[in-house]
């Protein structure tokens, strides 16, 4: 079963605070995204603002030009996995070290453009890979599935790597997400849009197949 893990996609503290409250009620693990303005087109509150529940696991999606900058109020925030951008400026394996110095995973989001080869220099030191479909610093986007063919790549260079996917994601295409060996599904309009937040999430849990990862990784590595 994949993690369904509802994003916070926040451009005023108001909103933030909407939007983690809404999901905080029945959500294990909760995506926050932080924005500068350069690297994505819009701007968060700032890591400083930054908070959520202490019954829920946060993944922090850092859209920074310049991340490495910001590591020191990253790491006093004590998330569970911080992502940071190929795409973006600095040294990944000097930011991923640190993380695990201060025991938080270090995942890397990887812009549709994007190929695998660009992570190979920095695989033994990345623990998540997030494969992103979507608007920079919005909600919405498209799932476009061609996509999956990245996951294999992974898979085949680091079997136990944490496979997520940011973009699109609804009820009517998680079970081809999983089924193509996404591990978190990160979901923000079809959750925050909907009158039925909780329903949305559930649906997409339920959507969600089990069991399937181990035939698909199995076909890809013949």
């Amino acid at each position: 079963m994949a993690t369904i893990c509802p994003t916070v996609t926040a451009t005023d503290t108001h909103h933030y605070r909407e939007q983690m409250e809404e999901v905080a009620p029945f959500a294990k693990r909760i995506h926050i995204d932080f924005m500068d303005g350069v690297f994505a087109p819009t701007v968060s509150p700032g890591l400083a603002q930054a908070w959520w529940p202490d019954s829920v696991h946060a993944d922090l999606h850092v859209m920074y030009q310049r991340p490495e900058e910001y590591l020191e109020a990253v790491i006093k925030l004590r998330p569970s996995l911080v992502i940071v951008h190929a795409e973006a400026d600095g040294n990944f394996v000097n930011i991923a070290k640190e993380l695990h110095e201060h025991g938080i995973k270090a995942g890397i989001g990887l812009l549709a453009p994007t190929k695998i080869e660009v992570i190979k220099p920095a695989l033994e030191h990345i623990d998540h890979v997030l494969i992103f479909s979507g608007h920079l610093g919005h909600f919405g986007g498209m799932a476009d599935l061609e996509l999956l063919s990245k996951v294999a790549e992974c898979k085949n260079l680091k079997p136990e790597l944490e496979i997520g996917w940011d973009g699109g994601v609804n009820d009517k295409n998680a079970h081809a997400l999983v089924e193509g060996g996404i591990d978190v599904l990160n979901v923000g309009g079809y959750i925050h849009k909907a009158t039925n937040p909780k329903g949305h999430y559930e649906a997409c849990t339920l959507a969600s197949p089990k069991g399937l990862w181990y035939t698909y990784s199995k076909r890809w590595r013949k």
